[in-house]
C-alpha cells in the first residue's frame, strides 16, 4: 500500500473524537470507525432496506447493505491510486446510508413531508444522528464516537440552517469549504455504484430493456464492444460484461481526472483541500454521459408505473405510521417513550427511519389490519 499523501487524512491531522479514548491496538483510528459501523445495529438493518426494489420483491436485487459494500469497494480502489486514506474512505462509504428510511427515496420524501413543521428530515443528517446519538452500545457514550473526518464525510449534503446547529461538523457548509478528498471520493463512488447497479437491477426486473438502453451512449458503446468481442454471448453475460466495463470506465476516468486536479492544485494540507475547488471529479465528457444515464433511469426506471405503485404504497405506510405514533406515542416500543416525552415528532421520525421495509409493513398491519395482533 502506498504511503498516504500529505493532502490525505492521517493520524497527524485528524481532529479525533468528541469523547477521548485510548488509542486502538493493532489497527488505525479509521479502522476502528469502520469496525464500529459494521457492528452497529443500523448497518445490519441495511440488509432489509430498499435500494430501488422493495426487499420482498426479489432476493437478487440490491439492498442498502449490498449497495454500501459496493460503494466501499469502488472507493477503496480509487483511494489507493490517489494515495488517500483507504480506511477513512471505507468507513464513510459503509456509513453513508445508515440513516436512510425504509422504501428508499419514497420513504425519505414521505417522512420529510411529515416532519415539515417539525424541522424536516434529511437522511444524511439522520445518518449522522445514528452514529452520534441513536446507536447505544458503549458504556461511556451514546452513538459510536467516530472520528470527526468520518462524521463530516457522512454529512455530504446539509441545509444551511441545519449546518449552523451542528458545530464543527457543519462548519464547511457555513464557510462554503470542501470536505476531505476522502469524503469527496466516497460521494462519487456512491454515484458510480447506484447508477450502474440500478441499470443491472432494472434489466433483471424486466422494467428496462436492452433496446431502451442502446440509446444511452455509455451503455451502448460498451455493449457494442462486448458483442463485437463475444458474438455468441448470452443476454445475462452481456449485461454483466457491459455494466462492469461501464464501472471500469468511470473508475479509471475518476482516478485520472482527480489526479490531474491534485497535481495542478498541489495541496499540501487538509486546509489547502478545503480552500480548493472540488478536486475529485469526472472529466467533462464522462460527466455528461453520467448525467444522460441518470436522466434515463429517472424516467424509465424510477418513474416506471410498477415502481410508482410501490412508491405510492410506501408513502402511505410511512405517512400513516407517523400520524399514528405522533397521536399516540405509547404505541411505540418502550425505549422510545422517554425521548418522545420531550420531542415526540423527532422520536417518531427516529423510530420510522430505523425500520426495515418488512418491519414497516408489519407495523402497518399491526396497527391498521383487524386480523393482526
Amino acid at each position: 500500500m502506498p504511503d498516504p499523501a500529505p493532502y490525505a487524512i492521517g493520524p497527524r491531522n485528524t481532529r479525533g473524537r468528541a469523547q477521548r479514548e485510548a488509542p486502538p491496538v493493532g489497527r488505525s483510528e479509521f479502522q476502528r470507525d469502520r469496525d464500529r459501523i459494521i457492528h452497529s445495529t443500523a448497518f445490519r438493518r441495511l440488509e432489509y432496506k430498499t435500494q430501488v426494489f422493495v426487499n420482498h420483491e426479489g432476493d437478487l436485487f440490491r439492498t442498502r447493505l449490498t449497495h454500501s459494500l459496493e460503494v466501499a469497494q469502488i472507493a477503496r480502489s480509487v483511494a489507493r491510486n490517489l494515495r488517500l486514506n483507504e480506511d477513512l474512505v471505507e468507513a464513510i462509504s459503509l456509513a453513508h446510508d445508515l440513516g436512510h428510511t425504509p422504501f428508499g427515496h419514497a420513504g425519505q420524501d414521505a417522512l420529510h413531508a411529515c416532519m415539515k413543521t417539525h424541522g424536516g428530515f434529511e437522511h444524511n443528517l439522520q445518518s449522522l444522528r445514528v452514529v452520534d446519538l441513536l446507536e447505544q452500545r458503549y458504556a461511556a457514550f451514546d452513538g459510536l464516537n467516530l472520528c470527526f473526518e468520518t462524521r463530516e464525510g457522512i454529512l455530504k449534503h446539509c441545509a444551511l440552517k441545519n449546518a449552523r446547529l451542528l458545530g464543527d461538523v457543519g462548519e464547511r457548509f457555513v464557510k462554503r469549504q470542501r470536505p476531505s478528498l476522502e469524503a469527496q471520493l466516497a460521494n462519487l463512488a456512491d454515484e458510480i455504484a447506484y447508477n450502474n447497479h440500478d441499470v443491472d437491477d432494472g434489466l433483471r426486473s424486466g422494467l428496462l430493456t436492452l433496446e431502451q438502453l442502446s440509446r444511452v451512449r455509455i451503455f451502448a458503446r460498451h455493449m457494442q464492444t462486448v458483442r463485437r468481442e463475444h458474438p455468441k454471448i448470452d443476454a445475462r453475460r452481456l449485461v454483466h460484461e457491459t455494466v462492469r466495463r461501464m464501472i471500469s470506465t468511470l473508475v479509471v476516468d475518476l482516478t485520472s481526472q482527480s489526479a490531474k486536479h491534485i497535481k495542478a492544485q498541489a495541496p499540501r494540507s487538509i486546509a489547502d483541500v478545503r480552500a480548493a475547488p472540488a478536486l475529485i471529479t469526472f472529466s467533462a465528457a464522462i460527466k455528461r454521459e453520467q448525467l444522460e444515464l441518470k436522466r434515463f433511469l429517472r424516467v424509465n426506471l424510477y418513474q416506471h408505473h410498477q415502481v410508482a405503485r410501490m412508491t405510492n404504497k410506501a408513502r402511505r405506510i410511512v405517512r400513516d405510521l407517523f400520524q399514528a405514533f405522533l397521536n399516540e406515542p405509547q404505541l411505540m416500543p418502550p425505549q422510545y417513550h422517554a425521548p418522545a416525552s420531550t420531542d415526540t415528532a423527532r422520536t417518531v421520525a427516529d423510530y420510522i427511519a430505523g425500520m426495515t421495509d418488512r418491519y414497516a409493513i408489519r407495523e402497518y398491519r399491526r396497527l391498521f389490519a383487524v386480523d393482526e395482533i
